[in-house]
């Protein structure tokens, strides 16, 4: 994995915003492409808000796509980055030396739970929202784990059943409830302007 030094976060108001762009490079070009990488990384680097930036390697040579991990301080920092001359330039570059157009996420952290199939995200739903679509769902999680496990696990000792609650709780949110609670409430999540 290649690194980019990280720097710090100046605002308190803001939250970290984390893109990632996979990008499948043609056969015999991946010198080319870690060089490409070095360059637009370090002008990344000036952009305000830049918190660092990362790339994974394939580990097979059959399927060379790279994974790009970029993280900005928040979403307006980083949309200037994405929208910026600079950054064109580099993924004008680019084409020569990749098969298909670039795959890009942006993810914030907990909008992970808010991302809706076969969507692409301009922007995470406000804070607000998230944290009301996460608390019904944790609410209405650990009030049926409670009810139905606590009195299985009543002979276990405390700590034990609550690792196994919040543990059954994190995995039940992230691929059953949350999934069905962004479907649900889509249009107030993201409403069409």
């Amino acid at each position: 994995m290649l690194e980019e030094p990280l720097a710090s976060n100046s605002s308190e108001d803001n939250y970290l915003v984390t893109t990632v762009i996979s990008h499948v490079v043609k056969p015999g070009r991946d010198q080319g492409y870690e060089a490409w990488f070095h360059g637009i990384a370090a002008d990344a680097r000036k952009f305000k808000g830049h918190l660092g930036v990362s790339t994974i390697r394939p580990q097979n040579h059959a399927h060379p796509e790279y994974v790009v991990i970029l993280k900005f301080d928040c979403y307006d920092n980083l949309k200037a980055w994405l929208e910026s001359d600079v950054r064109r330039e580099w993924i004008e570059r680019l084409q020569p030396l990749i098969e298909r157009p670039e795959n890009l996420q942006t993810l914030t952290g907990l909008e992970t739970w808010f991302t809706l199939p076969n969507k692409s995200m301009k922007a995470p739903p406000p804070r607000y929202k998230m944290a009301l679509v996460t608390w019904l769902g944790v609410f209405v999680t650990i009030s049926i784990l409670n009810r139905l496990l606590v009195p299985l696990l009543s002979g276990l000792p405390a700590l034990l059943t609550s690792l196994m609650i919040t543990g059954l709780t994190v995995i039940l949110l992230t691929y059953l409830i949350m999934p069905r609670l962004t479907q649900l409430f889509r249009k107030w999540l993201y409403p069409i302007p």
